[in-house]
């Protein structure tokens, strides 16, 4: 972020604690407990949120050269991401188009060519079907042209690869991947995570829904209770503050050192030392921003009560020598964020007990009411 805002968000947090405020909105907000535990709003989220908007696919690093490819799930859907000859990353859907077998089996690596296991239908790495055994005869009257892997629009920005997990054809026109990043892309860029690189990376399952996931991450108020004995000492009880930009999300956790700035030079100040930041790009992906390295956190949603997670820690190129210190701040951030993933699939069974008909949120939990807002305006957007 530039300096000015960073300065402007230091001031702003400072005053509250030395006003013993809190970051407040006007009223208090409420979820139905449906949001999170109906199928029918699941499948909802699923065709209009999660199948038309972008997804974290990959790290540049993850397709650092031509041929390189992943193979991922994406909003339920099976994808192949590659990087073509002419170093252009694209995704496809991961299935042969003459008989619908899954194209692709590795998880990763690197190839100009996929050839079907099937009936040996070959595609190179742009999409193209290549060749395919006794087409001519087989086929007289068909375009091989026609016959390319289903393309997903993709875009390479921010040092991540994003899909949005549809057949070009089915969004009605080109997504436009700049105009939605733009309202968050200038303060992310800043963190230059293309030039960093993956040191730890973790998948897990959670039983809970993706909001619950979500809402856990952009709200204090948790912190004195839940994270008591891991790294509640560290943070101001109850106090952060958060930006909408877009549909996207800035929240400040500030720790107990961001109180005593101000008895020392503003030209020192630096958000990174005394604050956690964490970008939520919506709808799934996170960066939790701290004092020398950056977590990512990425969602994929499978159902309603069921989240697959990808935790990794991401740090610059020139730092990522000693292993052994960036492992001990994966495994803390791992023992944090598992306290939360505890009690959101202790939410998650709570659900439908008949305790709540609606969750609240407190006027300090303003970013809940926000978020929740930006998975309903998408869905009224395109419904």
């Amino acid at each position: 972020m530039n300096r000015t805002l960073e300065i402007e968000l230091i001031d702003e947090l400072i005053a509250l604690k030395s006003a013993r405020g809190l970051f407040l909105e006007e009223d208090i907000g409420h979820a139905p407990v449906e949001r999170y535990a109906s199928d029918d709003q699941f499948d909802t989220e699923l065709e209009l949120v999660f199948r038309r908007r972008p997804h974290l696919a990959a790290h540049v690093s993850e397709l650092a050269k031509p041929g390189d490819f992943l193979r991922v799930d994406l909003a339920g859907r099976p994808v192949l991401v590659t990087r073509g000859k002419d170093g252009v990353a694209r995704a496809f859907l991961n299935v042969c188009r003459h008989r619908g077998a899954q194209l692709v089996g590795e998880n990763a690596g690197c190839q100009n060519r996929f050839t079907c296991p099937y009936h040996a239908w070959t595609y190179a790495s742009s999409g193209e079907l290549i060749s395919a055994p006794h087409f001519a005869s087989g086929f007289p009257d068909a375009d091989k042209t026609q016959f390319g892997l289903t393309a997903m629009p993709t875009y390479e920005a921010l040092g991540f690869v994003w899909v949005v997990p549809s057949p070009d054809s089915s969004l009605g026109a080109p997504f436009d991947f700049k105009n939605y990043f733009a309202p968050i892309a200038a303060e992310v860029s800043e963190l230059d995570l293309a030039d960093h690189v993956q040191v730890a990376n973790d998948r897990i399952s959670v039983a809970a829904n993706w909001k619950i996931i979500v809402e856990g991450g952009i709200e204090a108020y948790h912190f004195k209770i839940a994270h008591r004995d891991t790294i509640a000492p560290f943070f101001e009880d109850n106090l952060s503050s958060f930006r909408s930009l877009g549909a996207h999300m800035r929240s400040i956790i500030p720790r107990v050192s961001l109180a005593r700035l101000g008895d020392s030079p503003r030209d020192g100040w630096r958000l990174r030392d005394h604050a956690n930041t964490l970008y939520s790009l919506f709808p799934t992906a996170q960066f939790l921003v701290q004092q020398d390295h950056v977590v990512l956190i990425v969602a994929n949603p499978l159902a309603a009560d069921h989240t697959e997670l990808r935790i990794a820690t991401l740090v610059p190129k020139s730092e990522a020598g000693d292993s052994e210190l960036w492992m001990r701040n994966h495994a803390i951030t791992r023992t944090t964020l598992d306290e939360d993933f505890a009690l959101g699939e202790s939410i998650q069974r709570g659900l439908t007990s008949g305790a709540n008909a609606k969750l609240t949120f407190g006027r300090f939990e303003g970013a809940l009411t926000a978020f929740n807002q930006s998975v309903a305006d998408t869905i009224a957007a395109v419904s």
